[in-house]
């Protein structure tokens, strides 16, 4: 009698069920790992506009108002004081954007910040006011 070598269809179909029940447990967990990663990188981009905006305000005796927005940062805004000490605030040639590749909602005066500016990613959803919004000017 001949030996078969292989395996059997209730044992392939077994090992198929434990990946897919492996799959599912730890797909969620990578996939919101991903998620905290860009809320993390989105939330220290921030922190660098935050750092960047002091300096444009005591350099040129203001933030940048909502028209000039953050690209005021990178560079000189036409119709700034000539001695207006400006200079180049972030390092980048552009404007960073978020994690979703997104621009940054920036107001100044700020609507929740009146006495300064609002600065904000809309998040994942890419829709503000929802609960993903990240930055100084979120309503809870």
């Amino acid at each position: 009698m001949r030996k078969r070598s292989g395996f059997t269809l209730m044992e392939m179909i077994l090992v198929v069920v434990i990946i897919g029940l492996l799959a599912a447990l730890v797909l969620p967990r990578v996939v919101g790992w991903g998620k905290k990663a860009r809320v993390v990188a989105t939330s220290a981009q921030i922190a660098s506009f935050k750092t960047a905006l002091g300096g444009f305000e005591r350099a040129c005796g203001r933030f940048p108002t909502t028209g000039e927005g953050l690209l005021a940062l990178v560079s000189r805004p036409p119709g700034l004081p000539s001695d207006a000490e400006w200079e180049r605030f972030l390092d980048e040639s552009t404007v960073p954007k978020d994690a979703w590749a997104r621009e940054f909602i920036y107001r100044c005066p700020g609507s929740i910040n009146t006495d300064g500016y609002d600065l904000l990613s809309a998040g994942y959803d890419g829709q503000e006011g929802t609960d993903d919004d990240i930055g100084n000017s979120i309503r809870r």
